[in-house]
């Protein structure tokens, strides 16, 4: 499971933090007499009453960014227990279950798929790096469409073009041909995965959206916990092609349903225009580096790992001139803002690491089927799924500094555990224990995590910077396994020579725990200690 997903659900807690704001005093509202309604500060000199209604709207558009409590004057709202809101809570769960398991199912398949289609180690990096290249590129950008366009049209666009991608995945016919469809499939997925919750968000009215994406969140929760199950089923049972081929008849259901029963909503106070440019140097600078590190070695790795780093630089400078950039630098003025992210970077890259080789191990080294190589990654999803939670609530009542610390040193000794898995390795003694310390490491570290990053930008820019956040954490997860197979050595078929692979596994177990403790150290010396301080660093 790609964990940066949990971003999506893990904002609608951070509603009871801007609602603490306002019991303290320090929002921008406050109750009135009369039962039920406040008076909003609109304006320094302003404020106007508003109800209960009124007021979620507006706690809605903090939290997800600037008008996303407003609906085209043309759109009916669904209501939380009518079967139209069932359905349309169905079609966002389905539609961002597809793009979840997608960007995580494929590492289970990878050595199948590399045995079929004749793929060499850099093949398979490209398979699993070119989904989540575009996506990472190009999330911003689905968002402000949907935003734009209407949240339900975009929603149904990524969709197909999902679907379609995926078909040509199934069918593919050499490793060339199925990267370039898992680099469709990303940009599908960049339209989709902002579009389900925006789509929840634009068809619900104010008072029944907390239910709806509550409902939401738990549904693909299960969905994500099924997935390595069937997954696993499907590759050692059918074929790793159905992995893809799956995802066609639940696209089918998801337009089905999205057509039928979501209204159409977008954002009547947007922007003028879009950072197309930025959006495309954006893709160029991960693509060119991703080439250098993946083929490292050829006459081209050189040459485009520059023209990536030359493309890096012209975004900076083009998000600077921007007159609306999709990556606003002025965020990263804010010291917290930054340091979260970078230690965003470093815990995603070490995650991305850890499924990538962890998988490619039990398989090749320890001679484990798809299913169970799936299946023994589950005890991190049960931990985030029943323990995600509550680490928000303890980075609430303590502080999001020392579980952020903590957190990812938890990680590291869990790493420190699944470095053994070896040849004459059992599931209970040399598994089934760093999977579950890691998982615990991974649920008190995501929800302080991501609450930090959203105090610490301006309340108007809540959902740029969550999107910021998600970007950052698939990019980590994508260098990272870009990187992490030079680095140690491995290269050609190494993945599927036991003895080549076992020689490495421990290195890049290694160098991937490092990552988390300097991520661990970092937040400890950057991260202030409370809430309260980080939303003061705003206001300053």
């Amino acid at each position: 499971m790609f964990f940066g997903e949990l971003h999506v659900g893990l904002r609608w807690r951070n509603f009871k933090m801007l609602t603490h704001k306002m019991e303290n005093g320090s929002a921008p509202i406050q109750q009135l007499a009369t039962p039920h309604i406040y008076n909003l500060t609109v304006s320094p000199d302003e404020t106007t009453p508003c109800n209960f209604e009124e007021f979620h709207s507006w706690v809605l558009s903090k939290i997800y960014g600037p008008h996303t409590g407003e609906v085209s004057a043309r759109a009916s709202f669904v209501t939380y227990r009518s079967s139209a809101g069932r359905g349309v809570i169905i079609a966002a769960t389905l539609g961002s279950g597809m793009t979840f398991l997608d960007a995580t199912v494929v590492n289970v398949a990878l050595r199948t798929i590399g045995e079929d289609l004749g793929a060499d180690l850099a093949d398979l990096q490209w398979i699993s790096n070119g989904y989540l290249l575009s996506l990472a590129a190009l999330i911003l950008l689905g968002g402000s469409l949907g935003d734009r366009f209407g949240r339900r049209r975009i929603f149904l666009i990524g969709v197909v073009w999902f679907a379609v991608a995926s078909l040509l995945c199934g069918l593919a016919i050499n490793p060339e041909m199925l990267i370039v469809a898992r680099l469709l499939q990303g940009v599908g997925a960049a339209m989709v995965t902002p579009g389900s919750l925006a789509m929840i968000q634009g068809a619900f009215a104010p008072k029944d959206r907390g239910p709806a994406i509550g409902a939401w969140t738990g549904l693909a929760a299960i969905s994500n916990a099924l997935g390595p199950f069937l997954g696993g089923f499907l590759i050692d049972y059918a074929s790793w092609r159905w992995i893809f081929l799956i995802n066609v008849p639940i696209a089918v259901v998801t337009i089905w349903l999205t057509r039928r029963c979501a209204p159409e909503s977008r954002d009547e106070q947007r922007v003028p225009s879009f950072d197309v440019l930025g959006a495309l140097l954006a893709a160029v600078s991960l693509a060119g580096v991703t080439y250098a590190l993946i083929e490292w070695g050829t006459p081209t790795a050189v040459i485009l790992g520059l023209i990536g780093l030359v493309a890096a630089a012209s975004f900076i400078m083009t998000e600077r001139l921007a007159k609306n950039p999709m990556m606003p630098l002025e965020l990263f003025a804010n010291r917290t803002f930054s340091a979260a992210n970078i230690v965003t970077l470093l815990v995603y890259a070490a995650m991305g690491a850890i499924f990538f080789f962890v998988v490619l191990q039990l398989q090749t080294v320890t001679g484990y089927s798809a299913l169970a190589a799936g299946v023994a990654t589950l005890p991190i999803t049960v931990c985030m799924l029943f323990l995600a939670a509550p680490g928000g609530k303890l980075g609430a009542r303590i502080g999001p500094r020392i579980p952020m610390t903590f957190g990812p040193l938890v990680m590291a000794g869990g790493i420190w555990l699944l470095a053994g898995i070896g040849a004459d390795s059992a599931f209970i003694i040399d598994v089934l224990p760093g999977m579950t310390i890691f998982g615990l490491g991974l649920a008190l570290t995501v929800a302080p995590l991501t609450a930090s990053v959203l105090a610490a930008a301006p309340d108007r820019r809540a959902g740029i910077a969550s999107g910021i956040n998600n970007a950052v954490a698939r990019s980590g997860s994508l260098l990272a396994v870009a990187a992490l197979p030079l680095v140690v050595g491995l290269s050609g078929n190494d993945y599927n020579v036991p003895t080549a692979l076992d020689a490495q596994y421990g290195p890049a177990m290694w160098i991937s725990a490092g990552l988390l403790a300097l991520g661990g150290f970092m937040a400890w010396f950057t991260i202030p200690a409370g809430m309260q301080e980080i939303e003061e660093t705003v206001d300053a």
